[in-house]
């Protein structure tokens, strides 16, 4: 990211210098200096007396029949204190956050790589390891289905069947024909979240018969309430406690590693830990689905849209998990943030026997994007029109409607964000000296010849949903509480690294002048706050924290209002002082709490949705959030390798809450989509994952993560949202993978409609 603060976002007037505490502060994470420093406790780093170890033996098969298992070798082996199959799931055999179809164990037939089998617990990590490895399984195997278009026509892979949900959406006429009609096909791979720690956690058996797991969980409370049930237990006899969360981007809502251990402790009678490898947590997490679009675009002669037409087909790999919501997402905004009269599309999320596919930050959303801009390059260039212009004769303004026929009643500045970004400054050439020649593609030893560099311009616009949607029931409940000068707040709201324990502290300051502020450690003994995704937590749970503090500050100034003859709107809180409006009062907050204990617990709820209809039509989505990005690469035209020099970024944030923490998720986010524009790839033959670690798996470096320039942040507030703002990360996600992509067409003029971009594809023809 460039030093230069006047490049990375809209120039602040002198006057509206960056507050010290309070809303609009850059108020450091409360646990930044511990994991820099090393010292904050993550879930793998928990330990208990009398602790046991865990070990999970997976399928070496994508699809076979299961005909038996054999565990006494492995019971019998020194240090073993428990083994565990299907057998011994007390309650429900199966989970699933939406359908319950996915097992604990494997029984009768396995139908994905690394599909959990059995657990053991032992005294050491080895010993429960080498247990694992002496379990007997005879397995039929059986041919893998690994096309999702062959899934259609296949032998059904589930008892569900394997078609999991079908959205056919109509809109408009579907007879209309335009002037001109471009027609394109994409692939999208497969991104796995590659979490930089493993899933880990800890089950500790309860007297009353019950347990307690300790883990990196972003959404305890359902995470409970799926575990109680495969443990037969009612809820309140399991109690998740959220720890050591490293950050998350969909990987840690699988609760697949949390069954497994609770029913090590509750069998054993001890506590029981495991840390899962590389290889397990890639074998073991959902991923993002791999996706094949088909488009035809029509537009009149000037380039205006006339009709979309378009076929989706999600792969969700062996169980439904988030594919229904993932593909709404997607069929939703198959025409991006574009006015498109006539929409037609379908889409399908079928069953395979690839590996899981789930919740990645921008599901649906980021598969189509790379998609409709595909298409928009290739409309522009039929037209001859330049990629950035055509885009602004069609693009989405506040008060449009959605092929949905939803109308976009929030602030939708998308024209605004093109042209920033349009406008703002390319980077320089780079020089062709042997000082620079690390910046040319493929790095020093791996560059070709300087005079094969070219160099490609490419836009790219998206759009993401915020909260959640058809008709999900987005509550949050926050209790905020005031002794002795200190104010701590109480909310189920897992900080996945959003930042929402910062802005917590961030709303109490602004509302109560109380300078510290702590949050709560999450467990399942509080009231729900729901799952860590879709900003939810900024919106909903910072909509809880900012009523219960509002209901505080309302307990501590009536005293005051009542003395003075005056009502509390006619009070004011800042810098810890409370003054009325006449100077007849002032008085620190100190002296008003007077040694008193305050609390008000409050809960914040959207307004509803509704689910999407049999022709695709309904008000889904309670809000919306657009990003504008300029990519900027230098590819080798003759090795094929590219090197992304400059992402120029534009996003509507509604209001900013945090500068330095919204720069940061940009950017954050800006760099994921690198990943699934040029490098991440989960690979499978046959159904099996290829290399499933960190050196098969090419996650971007610092070395691949280019300069950020965020050239403008909207300010528009949207009025339905607590303070107005939207949620900054997921939309740089879905839009940066469709910038990169046509920057490669810019400078190779190739068709591009593969990601991750292989270097084949980025060989300039003839």
């Amino acid at each position: 990211m460039s030093d230069d603060p006047a490049t990375e976002s809209a120039p602040a007037s002198p006057e509206s210098e960056e507050p010290a505490r309070g809303i609009g502060a850059s108020l450091p994470a409360a646990e930044a200096r511990a994991k820099t420093e090393g010292t904050y406790p993550y879930a793998a780093d928990l330990w208990a007396e009398g602790l046991l170890w865990a070990a999970i033996l997976r399928s070496p098969h994508a699809h076979a029949r299961i005909v038996s298992i054999d565990t006494t070798a492995a019971a019998r082996m020194p240090g073993v204190r428990a083994v565990v199959t299907h057998s011994d799931v007390p309650g429900d055999p199966s989970y699933g956050r939406k359908v319950a179809d996915r097992p604990v164990f494997a029984s009768d037939v396995v139908r994905h790589h690394g599909e959990a089998i059995a657990a053991i617990a032992a005294e050491h990590p080895d010993a429960a390891r080498l247990a694992a490895a002496a379990v007997a399984v005879e397995y039929e195997v059986l041919e893998p289905v690994t096309d999702p278009e062959k899934a259609f026509s296949a032998e059904p892979l589930h008892p569900d069947g394997n078609l999991i949900r079908h959205i056919p959406l109509r809109y408009g006429d579907p007879a209309v024909q335009g002037d001109v009609v471009v027609e394109g096909l994409y692939r999208i791979g497969r991104q796995d979240p590659a979490p930089v720690g493993a899933e880990a956690g800890l089950a500790v058996p309860r007297p009353d018969g019950g347990v307690e797991i300790y883990t990196a969980s972003t959404d305890p409370h359902t995470d409970r309430d799926l575990a109680a049930a495969c443990f037969g237990l009612p809820p309140e006899q399991v109690k998740v406690v959220v720890t050591g969360v490293p950050g998350a981007t969909g990987d840690r809502e699988d609760p697949g590693f949390q069954i497994p251990l609770g029913l090590l402790a509750l069998r054993t009678g001890r506590p029981v830990k495991l840390t899962a490898t590389r290889e397990e947590s890639f074998l073991g997490h959902a991923h993002r689905h791999p996706t094949l679009l088909r488009y035809r675009h029509h537009a009149d002669t000037e380039g205006r849209l006339v009709k979309v037409e378009a076929q989706i087909l999600l792969d969700a790999g062996a169980y439904a998990d988030q594919s229904s919501e993932s593909l709404a997402a997607a069929v939703a905004f198959a025409c991006g943030p574009y006015v498109v009269p006539h929409a037609f599309v379908e889409g399908w999320a079928v069953r395979t026997n690839n590996p899981p596919s789930g919740h990645v930050r921008g599901e649906g959303a980021m598969q189509v994007c790379a998609a409709y801009e595909g298409q928009m390059d290739k409309l522009a260039a039929k037209l001859g029109v330049e990629p950035a212009e055509l885009r602004l004769r069609n693009v989405l303004a506040t008060g449009d409607i959605l092929p949905t026929g939803q109308t976009v009643t929030c602030p939708a500045p998308v024209a605004e964000l093109l042209r920033s970004v349009q406008e703002f400054p390319l980077p320089t050439l780079p020089k062709d000296t042997p000082e620079e020649a690390w910046l040319l593609p493929g790095g020093l030893e791996g560059a070709g010849e300087p005079g094969a560099v070219r160099r490609g311009v490419g836009y790219g616009l998206g759009m993401v949903h915020m909260l959640g949607a058809e008709g999900t029931d987005e509550v949050s409940t926050a209790t905020v509480k005031v002794h002795d000068g200190v104010a701590t707040v109480i909310c189920a709201a897992v900080d996945t690294g959003q930042g929402f324990s910062t802005l917590a502290r961030q709303i109490v300051q602004e509302t109560l002048g109380i300078e510290e502020v702590h949050v709560a450690a999450v467990d399942t003994d509080q009231p729900p706050a729901g799952p860590a995704t879709h900003g939810r937590h900024t919106w909903v749970s910072g909509g809880a924290v900012e009523r219960a503090a509002k209901m505080v500050r309302t307990q501590l100034l009536q005293p005051l209002a009542h003395k003075f003859g005056m009502s509390t709107e006619l009070l004011q809180i800042a810098d810890g002082k409370i003054t009325s409006y006449d100077g007849v009062l002032s008085t620190t907050v100190t002296e008003a709490l007077d040694g008193k204990e305050l609390w008000a617990t409050a809960q914040s709820r959207p307004h509803p949705t509704e689910p999407l209809d049999e022709s695709g039509q309904g008000d889904a989505f309670v809000g919306l959030s657009f990003c504008a990005i300029r990519a900027v690469v230098d590819v080798d035209i003759e090795l094929g390798t590219i090197r992304v020099v400059e992402m120029a970024v534009a996003q509507d944030v509604g209001r900013i809450l945090n500068p330095a923490q919204l720069r940061t998720r940009i950017e954050a986010g800006v760099t994921q989509g690198i990943g699934t524009a040029l490098t991440e790839n989960l690979r499978t033959s046959h159904g099996l994952v290829r290399h499933p670690d960190l050196t098969g798996y090419a996650l971007p470096t610092s070395l691949d993560a280019p300069d950020v320039k965020i050239v403008r942040l909207v300010e528009e507030r949207d009025v339905v949202a607590p303070f107005g703002a939207k949620p900054a990360s997921a939309v740089s996600v879905v839009t940066s993978p469709a910038a990169v992509a046509s920057a490669v067409r810019a400078a190779t003029g190739r068709p591009v409609g593969r990601l991750p971009i292989r270097p084949q594809a980025a060989v300039a023809q003839g």
